[in-house]
């Protein structure tokens, strides 16, 4: 019986066999890799991460679909893991010893902000990780300081992660086709992300892009004072927008 796509999960199923390769082709899969796939529908990108893994692990929360790939897949190769990516606890999977987890998806768009900030509370134990996203998404990303699509999604990650736009998905490789392009996106973790306090960092971050349009002396009033911002080496009447991660980073390690 096939699978009616269900809106309520943001389920669109890549079914584009030349885009499938490009991904697998992107991920390089090893045999004795331990990686665990986000959403993986129906599994056409399962099937061919399993041609080389000797294993694999997935997480799905549409329980029919949990029924469909427990029959469709070997349990010895596939371990099915039914649940809600954005509450699993990716830190308790196992590894093989010495090698740290990889995490691939085609991550449901409503979700992926929340889910990406999740996922990064792992980043410790994770290698590396390959998503599909809505591409405006991926732009924000890996979005340099200066233009309308810095903010602050993008200084969390590139605080934590490498990150790289590695090509466009057109909507036609999808079954339903979604509204938007998708873009595949590479995160490694950084070895030493710049030392502060996360909590601290996110404080001032959401705090200065609440009012984009606002120098940033008026963003933070209250937090900071114009000579505070002098003195981590910021310009008060910078916009939002043009201030670089290392720059936020310093304010962070000022915030008592």
């Amino acid at each position: 019986m096939k699978h009616i796509p269900k809106k309520r999960f943001g389920q669109n199923f890549l079914t584009d066999q030349f885009v499938l390769q490009d991904i697998i082709s992107a991920i390089d899969p090893h045999a004795d890799d331990s990686m665990v796939e986000i959403g993986p529908g129906q599994g056409a990108m399962t099937q061919l991460l399993l041609n080389t893994l000797d294993s694999l692990q997935v997480v799905e929360l549409d329980r029919d679909l949990v029924a469909l790939l427990k029959k469709k897949f070997d349990p010895e190769k596939l371990i099915v893991h039914s649940g809600d990516a954005l509450q699993f606890d990716f830190g308790g999977l196992p590894t093989t010893p010495g090698r740290k987890l990889r995490v691939v998806g085609n991550l449901p768009y409503n979700i992926s902000t929340p889910l990406l900030f999740h996922l990064a509370q792992f980043a410790d134990q994770i290698e590396d990780q390959h998503f599909m996203l809505q591409k405006e998404v991926v732009q924000r990303m890996v979005a340099a300081p200066g233009g309308k699509d810095y903010g602050r999604l993008s200084v969390m990650l590139q605080w934590r992660y490498q990150m790289d736009l590695l090509f466009i998905v057109p909507p036609t490789a999808f079954d339903p086709p979604p509204k938007v392009e998708s873009a595949i996106v590479r995160m490694r973790p950084l070895a030493a992300p710049l030392d502060c306090e996360e909590a601290k960092l996110q404080l001032v971050v959401t705090k200065a892009f609440s009012q984009r349009r606002k120098v940033l002396r008026n963003c933070v009033a209250g937090m900071f004072t114009e000579a505070q911002l002098h003195d981590a080496g910021v310009n008060p009447q910078a916009r939002p927008e043009t201030v670089p991660l290392e720059q936020f980073v310093e304010l962070a390690r000022r915030v008592v």
